[in-house]
């Protein structure tokens, strides 16, 4: 499913929702659970027809839940085959800082075709996302920019900067994010899932989360395991509750590596015309290489913005094409351009004009600095780069490079979630082998986790999402039909690239 859901799994980076986008202050309410939801005509541009939205107040703090309450947007796509309904399908979204309001004004549709109309399709706006109660940080706008948001190192390695800025990021949100940005956690948008379900009407849901919302499914699905009917977990993460996030960051350098073969094919094949970077696929990653190094060392401008193109941000601009082949052009017209001589401005767009929003800073920075406590002591980021950057060049270290978490004021007020093995066997999850966020390898932890819980689905592909993303006819009729019948792999399985007919045998797993 093409959508914000898929931009990063730590990361959100553009807006999709159905309601509106205003903050909507906390407010007292004499029930937390109203009995039914005020629904009425979506707003937003390209929803799909039919989509319907709604507001739910659920607590601010569950433990006091006669308390103040924030605004939940939620949105809800019926079945256009009542007779044939089952039940209420939830998308929830990734990020964090995704909208599933959003997932379902543009997929909802695409959704429902897939699965034949047995399902109503809704999704939730976390707090603090889209048209739910707003999270703000008051983040200067230099600091929100994403190559240095996200804290690469400088060309030596150094983390100096990375370090200040960090700072400044924990120091404003411990002063202007209040108690709605303490509030934002993968446990309490587990529990604003399950105040929907109660106000839905619904004993179960049913689910597709994608990326950081295989971690929210997998969190509900351990809290609440009785209310789970048919589960997908699509692209997902190492559950290790010592880690959670910044494990996921870690990651991202050996999912690079992964990846980066399949878009070296690309690069050189010769039907790419004017975007061909080399003759041959093995050319093409020593001349990102040197081409990163140079532009450490002399940065270009862009004509557009007047921003400069840094080795970082060609960096970052190839780990976030990664993602999907439809977005390889833009690295490549970005490398040849940077490959162009001369020293005037370039007229390639800049990937990266503007900053990110006040409410994606504050959540990505709220969710997974609560969820988990971070190291506090900066050598140890420093080693961790240093040993990162030699052994991952093309991140040069950002993976394992601080956050604000490092300085953040307030302890997580609950234990991590630890996913286990307890619970109905009714979760499937699907996962490409070269997946340049969530490689494979932190999803067979999440498979060793959940145990007899799940099926894993692996498909020959690389990309970051599966179902209904990459053109793999094998696993997308998988997916729907688990969703349609209820019917998975009698154990794990490969579906192979070009979209074999029928999953192969089961596949082995990897330490």
């Amino acid at each position: 499913m093409r959508s914000r859901s898929r931009n990063s799994l730590l990361l959100a980076l553009s807006a999709a929702a159905c309601a509106t986008a205003l903050t909507v202050p906390a407010h007292a309410a004499s029930t937390p659970h109203p009995g039914g939801l005020d629904w009425r005509p979506c707003t937003a541009e390209n929803s799909a027809p039919g989509t319907e939205c709604a507001t739910l107040p659920v607590p601010l703090d569950y433990r006091k839940p006669g308390g103040p309450t924030v605004d939940i947007a939620v949105s809800r796509l019926r079945s256009d085959r009542p007779k044939a309904r089952r039940g209420t399908l939830l998308l929830i979204a990734g990020g964090p800082g995704g909208s599933g309001v959003g997932d379902v004004a543009q997929q909802g549709e695409k959704v429902r075709k897939a699965t034949k109309g047995v399902y109503d399709v809704v999704g939730i706006d976390p707090r603090g996302v889209g048209g739910s109660t707003g999270a703000d940080c008051g983040v200067s706008a230099d600091d929100r920019q994403l190559v240095d948001f996200r804290a690469w190192p400088r060309p030596d390695g150094d983390i100096s900067e990375g370090v200040a800025r960090a700072r400044r990021v924990a120091e404003a949100c411990a002063r202007n994010g209040g108690d709605v940005l303490r509030s934002l956690t993968t446990r309490n948008e587990a529990r604003d899932i399950d105040s929907f379900r109660k106000a839905l009407g619904e004993d179960k849901l049913s689910a597709v989360g994608v990326s950081y919302g295989t971690y929210v499914g997998a969190v509900y699905a351990q809290m609440f395991p009785e209310r789970t009917d048919r589960w997908v977990l699509d692209s997902s993460a190492d559950p290790d509750p010592t880690r959670v996030a910044r494990g996921w960051l870690a990651n991202m350098s050996q999912a690079a590596e992964d990846a980066f073969p399949d878009f070296a094919r690309w690069a050189a094949d010769p039907a790419r015309g004017e975007e061909r970077l080399a003759e041959r696929a093995e050319d093409v990653r020593p001349m990102f290489l040197a081409l990163a190094a140079e532009l450490d060392r002399k940065p270009r401008t862009f004509k557009d913005t007047g921003h400069r193109l840094t080795g970082n941000v060609l960096r970052q601009s190839l780990q976030m094409s990664l993602y999907d082949r439809e977005r390889y052009p833009t690295v490549a017209r970005l490398m040849r351009a940077a490959r162009s001589g001369g020293d005037g401005p370039l007229t390639v767009a800049d990937p990266y004009p503007e900053p990110l929003s006040q409410r994606d800073a504050a959540v990505f920075a709220g969710v997974v600095c609560n969820d988990v406590a971070w190291p506090r002591d900066v050598s140890s980021y420093e080693r961790a780069v240093a040993a990162d950057r030699a052994r991952y060049p093309l991140t040069a270290g950002m993976p394992a490079s601080i956050t604000p978490c490092a300085f953040w004021k307030d302890r997580p007020a609950e234990k991590p979630t630890r996913i286990t093995s307890q619970g109905p066997s009714n979760i499937l999850m699907v996962q490409n082998l070269r997946d340049p966020s969530t490689p494979h390898r932190g999803a067979l932890k999440m498979r060793e986790a959940l145990g007899d819980r799940a099926r894993l689905l692996s498909v020959d592909a690389g990309g970051h999402g599966v179902w209904l993303d990459t053109g793999n006819a094998c696993s997308d009729r998988a997916v729907s039909r688990f969703l349609v019948t209820g019917q998975r792999p009698a154990g794990d399985t490969l579906c192979k690239a070009e979209a074999p007919e029928s999953p192969e045998a089961p596949a082995q797993r990897s330490k």
